[in-house]
């Protein structure tokens, strides 16, 4: 592909590394950057521009104006209430065009807007399209390895959330010798993690667990595990992170398996 990508960028490093892969394949870029979310320091060494949420009628025409028919969105963005997002005329009319899935969780909307955008001529891309190693594999990524305890508990992380992902609730547990401790809500997994210390048991620590939802929309929200995330999960006293093979994003990979060897944690891809 010659053309440039279009990346929708929200917050977090990912957007600038998406970026810099697209470069170094030989592609040009252009970010679009939500202001409020997205990080300016992330978007400085590309072409950008920020747009308030609610100027998606500029954003596209910015988008267009630049060439760009393959987009990437990358970047956590909290929900706004709706009363709030204030559309220009064009994100009106596309705004209504996402209907009644902007009521629903954010599988529903993402899905829709994904759609939405298809319908405009452009296509959407998944992060790990233009990362192309930074999909989790399987196995073991750190020199520590989960004991059979962990093992357990991983099990039985993932029975939890294939449960809860179907619902829409969350993408990321923590269990601890078979007791789930907490699942992910709105609040993301590094709020999660901070309210571990308060409800750990006695005995053997506990392990955190991410995989993707089953009915996810995986081109706009696929789980992510970063140096964060580990430092916050070794904040909380746990062994390790497991996370779904082929289904997660890996952000800053070596620097991740750096820091989870330096905290003497394992890092391990499952299949689901």
């Amino acid at each position: 592909m010659t053309e440039p990508l279009g990346i929708i960028a929200g917050g977090g490093p990912l957007p600038g590394q998406v970026a810099a892969a697209a470069q170094a394949a030989g592609r040009c870029v252009f970010i679009a950057g939500l202001d409020g979310y997205a990080d300016p320091s992330v978007l400085s060494p590309f072409p950008h521009h920020f747009f308030r949420l609610g100027a998606i009628g500029a954003m596209i025409r910015a988008l267009r104006e630049r060439g760009c028919v393959e987009l990437v969105m990358i970047g956590p963005v909290k929900r706004p209430s709706f009363l709030s997002v204030r559309p220009d005329a064009e994100g009106a009319r596309l705004l209504a065009r996402v209907g009644k899935a902007a009521f629903l969780g954010d599988d529903g909307l993402l899905a829709a807007i994904v759609r939405v955008l298809s319908e405009e001529g452009f296509r959407v891309l998944g992060a790990h399209e233009i990362m192309k190693d930074a999909l989790a594999p399987v196995g073991l990524l750190t020199r520590t390895a989960p004991d059979e305890q962990a093992r357990m508990d991983i099990q039985r992380g993932v029975e939890v959330l294939k449960l809860t992902g179907a619902a829409d609730i969350g993408q990321a547990c923590v269990v601890q010798q078979g007791i789930v401790l907490a699942v992910e809500t709105v609040e993301g997994t590094d709020a999660m993690l901070s309210r571990i210390r308060a409800v750990t048991r006695p005995g053997p620590a506990g392990v955190l667990v991410k995989i993707a939802k089953p009915q996810q929309e995986r081109r706009a929200d696929l789980p992510t595990i970063g140096p964060d995330t580990v430092r916050h999960a070794a904040k909380a006293g746990l062994q390790g992170v497991a996370f779904e093979a082929g289904g997660t994003i890996l952000a800053s990979k070596t620097q991740l398996i750096e820091t989870a060897d330096k905290e003497e944690m394992f890092l391990v891809g499952v299949s689901v």
